[in-house]
C-alpha cells in the first residue's frame, strides 16, 4: 500500500481496499474531496481528476508534481532539531500565513502538517492557519511517500473547486469518489460549529442529489461518510456497506473509540 505524505483527518487509508473494490473500473477517476490522497494513491486508473476546496492542499500537490526531487528537498530542510521547537514553530507559522511566494508556502504547509498538532490543518475566521504546536520528539519527513506520489501524479490533474464544479464535469466513462466532511455523529452534535467548518448540511444534500442525478446516468458515484441514521436515510437509493474502521474520534486516548462508516454505492442499478 502507498501512504499519503500528508497526516489528515479522517483519512481513508483502512478503508482503500474496500473502496478499492466498490469502485471498480473506469476511464478516470474523479474526487472532488481529495484529501490526502489514500484512495488515488492505491487505485489504478488511466488519468485522475483530483479536486479540493483547499487552495493551500491543492498548491502543495501542484508544485510537487510539477518540481519534484527539488521540491522534495526544499521540504527537508524544514526537518531539522532546531525547527522542532515552539518558537520555531510558531515563527514558519506566521511566514506560512503572510508569504505570497506559492513555492515556500507549499514547503511550509507540509512542515505545518507534520509538526502541528494531531496533523490537523485548521483556519480561523480571517483565513489564517492556526494550528498549535504538535510537540513530537522527531516529526517524520515523508521523503519516500512523495517520490511515490511524484511519480503518480503525472496522470493526474489537480484543481481548487467546489464539488458541485466538479460533479457537473463528470462524463460517462469516469468513476467518483466523494469522501465530504463527516455529518455529525448524533443528533445533539451543535449545528452552528459544523457548518462553520465550511460544510453545511444543505451541502451534503446537494451531493447526494448530484450521485443520484449522475447514477441515473449511469455514472458510478462511490460517498463515504460516518454511519447514522441521517446518512443511512438519505443514501437510501444506494448500496450501503457498513465497516467498522479503527480510526478514534477523540484526540484523548482515554477517550477513543472505534466508529462506523457507511460506503454508499450509486450505480444507476438501485433504488
Amino acid at each position: 500500500m502507498i501512504r499519503p505524505f500528508l497526516k489528515w483527518a479522517g483519512g481513508k487509508a483502512r478503508l482503500v481496499e474496500c473502496l478499492r473494490d466498490q469502485l471498480g473500473p473506469g476511464a478516470r477517476l474523479v474526487e472532488p474531496f481529495v484529501g490526502s490522497a489514500a484512495v488515488w494513491l492505491n487505485t489504478d486508473f488511466p488519468s485522475s481528476l483530483l479536486a479540493d476546496a483547499n487552495a493551500d492542499l491543492i498548491r502543495v500537490y501542484e508544485t510537487l508534481k510539477t518540481e519534484g526531487p527539488s521540491f522534495i528537498a526544499d521540504c527537508r530542510r524544514y526537518f531539522t532539531p532546531e525547527t522542532n521547537t515552539a518558537e520555531a514553530y510558531y515563527a514558519l507559522r506566521d511566514r506560512f500565513n503572510e508569504t505570497r511566494d506559492a513555492r515556500e508556502k507549499a514547503a511550509l504547509f507540509v512542515y505545518l502538517n507534520r509538526h502541528g498538532y494531531n496533523g490537523l490543518c485548521r483556519y480561523n475566521a480571517s483565513g489564517l492557519f492556526n494550528v498549535p504546536f504538535g510537540r513530537y520528539r522527531r516529526p517524520y519527513f515523508p521523503a519516500a511517500e512523495m517520490e511515490a506520489f511524484w511519480r503518480k501524479a503525472r496522470r493526474a490533474t489537480f484543481v481548487v473547486a467546489d464539488f458541485r464544479t466538479v460533479l457537473a464535469s463528470v462524463r460517462p466513462g469516469d468513476v467518483v469518489y466523494c469522501d465530504p466532511p463527516y455529518v455529525p455523529l448524533s443528533s445533539t452534535a451543535n449545528f452552528t460549529d459544523y457548518a462553520a467548518a465550511g460544510f453545511s448540511w444543505q451541502d451534503q444534500e446537494d451531493l447526494v442529489c448530484w450521485a443520484e442525478r449522475l447514477s441515473a446516468q449511469g455514472i458510478r458515484v462511490v460517498i463515504s461518510n460516518h454511519a447514522t441514521a441521517w446518512t443511512r436515510a438519505r443514501y437510501q437509493n444506494a448500496r450501503q456497506l457498513v465497516v467498522p474502521v479503527s480510526r478514534s474520534i477523540s484526540c484523548r486516548g482515554s477517550q477513543r473509540r472505534p466508529v462506523e462508516e457507511i460506503v454508499a454505492v450509486f450505480d444507476g442499478r438501485e433504488g
